[in-house]
């Protein structure tokens, strides 16, 4: 599979690119780390016509990961990222422009999911789900996490293996990496914690810029 290099945040919301796009639906996604026993997820209100790079920066902020690494999303057969004119000459798969396509144009109706990848390396699968199509709150802003569990993995912990042997060790202060690996952490991590609130106070900046446009 092509390496894709990471995009960088967008800031405000998009214009509609049709009269059938834009501020039409507000999506209920789940998004759910794959490989997770019991699943790592949480659920979203997002407006359908964010970019899948807003999209990104969405979901990266309600899961908690730091965002240094390299992510795509494939629908189907379609992978969708920051092109770089080297992947061509290089033979690799070409990747539409994440910026220029919309949740909309991609998870089309319920049910419907998308995959969004980060760190290629340590290679975290989400599976991002349609849940509903729900009318716009013309008081609210998006977007907005209503539920959700669990902590997600520290960056750069080595996957779904590496993350749970990492939960192990630090569980467990006979363990022999267990001073190395809180060390390495250098923080209390714990696997159970997850908050609303705090995840809504870190999605503010998005939300401020994604209100819903009065008529």
């Amino acid at each position: 599979m092509a390496t894709k290099k990471i995009a960088s945040s967008q800031t405000g919301v998009p214009s509609d690119r049709s009269s059938s796009l834009g501020w039409k639906d507000i999506y209920q996604i789940k998004v759910t780390l794959l490989g997770t026993k019991p699943p790592i997820w949480r659920r979203l209100l997002v407006l359908s016509s964010l970019t899948l790079a807003q999209l990104h920066d969405a979901v990266q902020t309600s899961m908690g990961w730091q965002g240094g690494h390299m992510h795509e999303f494939r629908a189907g057969q379609q992978y969708f990222g920051k092109p770089d004119p080297e992947y061509r000459s290089m033979g690799m798969d070409p990747v539409e422009n994440e910026r220029k396509v919309r949740l909309s144009e991609v998870l089309r109706k319920t049910g419907t999911k998308l995959i969004y990848t980060y760190d290629l390396g340590d290679s975290w699968e989400h599976t991002i789900v349609l849940e509903k199509q729900l009318p716009v709150d013309p008081i609210a802003s998006y977007p907005v996490c209503t539920d959700g569990q669990l902590a997600c993995p520290p960056d750069d912990c080595g996957g779904i293996p590496g993350f749970y042997d990492l939960v192990e060790a630090i569980a467990d202060p006979n363990h022999k990496q267990h001073k190395e690996l809180r060390d390495w952490l250098g923080y209390d991590f714990d696997p159970l914690a997850f908050s609303i609130d705090s995840v809504n106070q870190m999605l503010l900046p998005a939300r401020r810029r994604g209100k819903v446009p009065r008529n």
